[in-house]
């Protein structure tokens, strides 16, 4: 199915978040809340935009005063100091309060623009849709970093996606009020997506573009990092997959306290 084409693009009924974790993207973040508000109010009458600004040391922060005089719709969350990328993505999770969320990164290598492409996807019966990158624009150890870690995860967790970590979903609330989120690194996209597959939900997949980042540099691709995603990794390895903790009996909300992955067998669909 070409995702492109005009009767894949309807406007949507339900109210919606848009959210972006942002760690010094003030080169980029602007552009990204203009595009938001520009295509969401094509699609929809009751929406909200959330920059989570996760300490910044840029002028992130000043570009966002500045818009959020400008852009009624818009809300910033402030964290004082860096949370991680995690700690970020939580953050945004629990102050969207519309029926459906969208999240992307700040940083502009994914356009708002296509989140049009995931509303054609959300169908009667499909719960996410998870994109997945038609080319990845990054240089050559960057891409071939991103598909070993790709294909571990995919194999490790048992996880039925093209893209694990691409960061350009579109979920329902009646999934984030069942699955529970407790990261707080980059590992966050591994348990959210092995979450929600292991809970049943529908996922369908769409190809979006993923662009050269124009600002700022890449926080993942150092020694440090790279090496605690290892370790996090690992942790979450044990915690959803050998010992496969159990759900507790009420469905509870995402940022709450620490809630084991749900059992079940999820469907995936992708084009």
């Amino acid at each position: 199915m070409d995702w492109k084409t005009d009767t894949d693009i309807r406007k949507v009924s339900e109210s919606v978040s848009v959210f972006f974790p942002a760690y010094n993207d003030g080169g980029t973040i602007a552009s990204m809340v203009i595009s938001a508000d520009t295509v969401l109010r094509t699609y929809t009458t009751d929406y909200e935009i959330i920059v989570v600004n996760d300490g910044s040391s840029d002028y992130t922060q000043e570009m966002l005063d500045e818009l959020e005089t400008k852009y009624d719709r818009l809300r910033i969350v402030k964290h004082v100091k860096n949370r991680g990328y995690g700690g970020a993505i939580r953050s945004g999770l629990s102050s969207a309060t519309k029926d459906l969320v969208f999240y992307t990164d700040g940083d502009a290598q994914y356009d708002p623009h296509e989140i049009v492409l995931l509303f054609g996807a959300l169908r009667d019966g499909v719960d996410v849709v998870n994109g997945y990158k038609i080319s990845r624009n990054d240089p050559l150890h960057r891409i071939i970093i991103g598909r070993l870690y790709h294909w571990t995860v995919r194999t490790a967790f048992g996880l039925n996606l093209k893209d694990v970590d691409c960061d350009f979903r579109l979920i329902r609330r009646s999934v984030l009020d069942r699955v529970q989120l407790i990261s707080n690194s980059g590992v966050i996209c591994v348990e959210m997506m092995k979450k929600i597959q292991d809970a049943g939900f529908v996922i369908e997949q769409v190809p979006v573009h993923h662009f050269h980042r124009a600002y700022g540099i890449s926080q993942f691709f150092n020694f440090r990092r790279v090496f605690k995603t290892l370790v996090d990794l690992t942790r979450l390895w044990f915690e959803l997959v050998l010992f496969k903790k159990q759900p507790s009996a009420e469905p509870s909300p995402c940022e709450t306290a620490p809630q084991a992955g749900i059992e079940g067998v999820g469907r995936i669909s992708g084009r």
